[in-house]
């Protein structure tokens, strides 16, 4: 009976969300209908997968030696060889022909992943690697936070404040533009999962200090009367406790890093919200290209999200 109440549930609150969607769109349709906008959705898909045809040309001049069905072998002037492979029925050369550098060989059709593709393929990349510096940098601030030796704890405190108590986006500046020239770091990429992974790891620092102080400490006590060390005794008992009842809160934070990823666009680093920025300037798509984002956003931080939830529900089933 309480499973068929469950399913019920799940059910009533997927139609619901649903409707919201449709709801939230039909009120931005109504919105943009009270000036003249015309909707240009058949060209998103490009933008994901292109096919285009490009032009293969001549690097030097020289004389077609000799073409065998897709390759075609030119000896140029500098007396080398090059080879190309080109379908038969886009060649615009015969053998023998004498051509000029620069002159059309024949063309060829090219398919690849389009921009927001790529750009969200730097978001992942970004928001996983930033992720696990994050993860790093907050278990190593969480534990020296309630470590009784004031030469891990102040500047654990110190870290984890000036980070919460400061804006990403000026950390970016000040690790980009001023630690950046200083040190001749250019990597936009690395500058940002540097600043995206210190931002995320005090905010983890702290879920975690709190975390552990939530144990009992007889736990420790316990562990420590029965022969572990203080380091066996934190990663067997202390920590899995930790992981476990911080597990949401941490889910928090690493979705509010795929979120503030975007604000790298400030670097110039080609990411999902860069891509959409030079999308708009040269289509005019404002409304479909942003609200594809803010699609691709969501499906990346509910994948997420969900994910996570089936991993604490593992954990929870384990202890059974």
């Amino acid at each position: 009976m309480s499973t068929l109440k469950k399913v019920h549930s799940n059910t009533g609150w997927a139609i619901l969300s649903i409707a919201s969607f449709i709801a939230f769109f039909s009120l931005v349709i109504i919105l943009t209908n009270r000036f003249d906008y015309n909707w240009t959705w058949e060209r998103i898909p490009q933008y994901f997968w292109y096919e285009d045809t490009v032009s293969i040309n001549a690097p030097v001049g020289g004389e077609i030696l000799k073409i065998e069905n897709s390759n075609i072998t030119l000896t140029g002037e500098d007396g080398n060889t090059y080879n190309f492979s080109i379908p038969a029925n886009q060649q615009t050369v015969a053998e023998n022909d004498l051509v000029f550098e620069g002159d059309e060989l024949g063309q060829k059709m090219t398919k690849g992943f389009g921009p927001l593709i790529t750009g969200l393929l730097v978001t992942l990349k970004l928001s996983f690697a930033s992720g696990i510096l994050g993860l790093i940098l907050g278990l190593a601030s969480g534990l020296s936070k309630t470590s009784k030796n004031p030469f891990f704890r102040w500047p654990s405190i110190f870290y984890i404040e000036v980070i919460r108590g400061t804006p990403l986006l000026v950390q970016l500046f000040i690790i980009y533009f001023m630690f950046g020239s200083v040190v001749g770091l250019n990597d936009r990429f690395l500058c940002g999962v540097i600043a995206l992974g210190l931002f995320s790891g005090a905010y983890a620092g702290e879920i975690i200090r709190s975390g552990i102080q939530n144990i009992h400490y007889g736990q420790m006590e316990a562990a420590r009367s029965l022969g572990m060390s203080y380091f066996q005794a934190m990663v067997f008992i202390i920590l899995p406790q930790v992981l476990k009842n911080t597990l949401p809160s941490l889910a928090g934070v690493f979705i509010s890093l795929i979120k503030d990823s975007s604000l790298v666009s400030v670097m110039a680093l080609t990411d999902l919200t860069k891509t959409a920025r030079e999308i708009v300037s040269s289509s005019f798509m404002v409304f479909e290209v942003w609200l594809t984002i803010a699609l691709l956003y969501f499906l990346l931080t509910y994948g997420l999200s969900h994910l996570i939830k089936s991993f604490e529900n593992k954990m929870r089933r384990g202890e059974r």
